[in-house]
């Protein structure tokens, strides 16, 4: 029963684009309609540098290699490859060969890839690699490609942040997310808190936290992440508190922030929540699974998490009703920045300026209003969450679940709107934070100011001054 359902959402969006080309006798519209077009998706592959359509089918062949592959056993395997016809059907002229990754490793295999002059067309990368990407030319210039593109508009502004640098676009937006705290509403009414009122700042939730925490019922306030990705979390604290763990220089050159003021103050909040509000998990360092599990069992009242990870815990038995979704309380600075995330895809500036084409023509095709609503009614046929946050403005996601909380969704949206991208070089400096995180949350007697004065000379020793002096040659 499964894979018909699975196969019907794909030939579904293949029976649509279909009918709709012909209809329209042709590549006419564009690809990201507004939701009062009716026509099928159409990328700028069909449009002029001046707007007027083209016919794609009189195009000059063109073949370009995307990782997309879906794995063997992936569950929407079926589904993708419909929909990779979907598109050859509809672009006959523009041949995509899709190329599994590995599971493992990714950036690894990519790089490796790029290095050997074997980079894909088009590929799939995370946020957190884009500035370095676009600063090595690893990522193309598609400020041209976007701004003739009809359907830009289609797009949430704040998804194109990361992407953009001076002025200029190196992505198409696939997927964002943002980072709020997930609560339980009844722990939070047993115990007769508003959480309204026990999310503002930091005062609040630490008195809230305290209050839920009960350990002869085995319940606790918040479950902090203090394993190995401890600064990922961290992180939002410092921001709260009006600062961030690194600065980015005019001349390119990063300084350590590890000791400022923010820093500290972030530092004390987290020993606070441990050990004057004793209002966190006993094994502090437990694993994010183990946090996870804390939360949708009803040990932990609260925890940080992504607009993405709701349907993750409703699938181990959580009551959606059950699941409240916050912007993050605030700190010190009066604000409550939250993180953001997801993915662009990338074209690559070696490729020939139609391989560049081609590969525009096939992001924004699966980036379109209509591919993306088949893939959010695939999931709803599956019984699969989806993720809340989108990177289009005309998407509704709230269309395709069944007994959403109006409170969750409006939680999604005021969390989004204060972002910040994570700290500058922070896959190079993640385990120099970690460490003194680990001990102000195991050891209650930690100079603060001492340990991360050590952590600060040592990565500005092994990590800072060689980034700096490459930056300078």
């Amino acid at each position: 029963m499964k894979k018909k359902i699975r196969m019907s959402a794909a030939s579904m969006l293949l029976l649509t684009i279909a009918l709709t080309t012909a209809a329209c006798g042709g590549n006419n519209g564009n690809e990201n309609a507004s939701p009062s077009t009716n026509t099928a998706p159409e990328s700028s592959a069909a449009v002029s540098a001046s707007g007027s359509p083209s016919a794609s089918a009189q195009a000059e062949p063109v073949e370009i290699v995307v990782w997309d592959k879906p794995s063997a056993d992936a569950a929407d395997k079926a589904f993708k490859e419909e929909a990779f016809a979907a598109f050859e059907a509809k672009y006959p002229n523009i041949k995509v060969t899709h190329v599994e990754q590995t599971k493992e490793k990714e950036r690894e295999q990519f790089m490796t890839a790029v290095a050997g002059g074997e980079q894909p067309d088009l590929y799939k990368n995370p946020y957190p690699d884009m500035e370095s990407y676009i600063a090595q030319g690893i990522a193309a210039d598609i400020t041209d490609l976007w701004n003739s593109f009809e359907g830009k508009d289609g797009y949430l502004p704040s998804s194109l942040n990361a992407a953009t640098v001076d002025g200029k676009i190196y992505g198409v937006p696939n997927d964002m997310y943002v980072t709020g705290l997930l609560y339980n509403k009844q722990m939070f009414t047993d115990a007769g808190l508003d959480p309204a009122a026990a999310l503002k700042d930091w005062d609040s939730f630490g008195a809230a936290a305290q209050k839920m925490t009960d350990a002869a019922k085995g319940t606790y306030g918040y479950a902090i992440l203090g394993m190995d990705w401890a600064d990922w979390f961290f992180e939002y604290y410092v921001w709260q508190a009006g600062g961030d763990l690194t600065e980015k220089q005019p001349d390119g050159t990063a300084k350590l922030m590890f000791t400022s003021d923010a820093t500290i103050k972030a530092l004390q909040y987290y020993k606070d929540l441990k050990f004057k509000y004793k209002a966190t998990q006993k094994n502090v360092v437990q694993s994010l699974d183990d946090n996870q599990k804390d939360f949708y069992t009803g040990r932990a009242a609260s925890m940080i998490a992504g607009s993405d990870w709701i349907g993750g815990l409703v699938a181990k038995g959580m009551d959606l009703n059950n699941i409240g979704f916050s912007a993050l309380p605030a700190g010190p600075s009066g604000k409550a920045p939250s993180q953001v995330g997801g993915s662009y895809w990338i074209l690559n500036p070696k490729s020939s300026p139609e391989k560049r084409q081609a590969a525009f023509t096939y992001a924004t095709y699966i980036t379109s209003k209509e591919y993306l609503e088949s893939v959010l009614q695939y999931n709803k046929d599956n019984g699969m969450f989806p993720n809340l946050l989108s990177v289009r403005t005309d998407v509704d996601v709230t269309d395709f679940v069944d007994g959403l909380p109006a409170e969750v969704v409006s939680g999604v949206q005021s969390a989004a709107k204060d972002t910040h991208l994570e700290y500058f070089l922070k896959a190079r400096l993640s385990p120099y934070i970690v460490k003194p995180i680990q001990q102000a949350l195991l050891d209650e007697k930690t100079d603060l100011s001492a340990v991360l004065q050590t952590a600060q000379d040592l990565a500005q020793k092994e990590v800072i001054d060689k980034y700096n002096e490459e930056v300078k040659k």
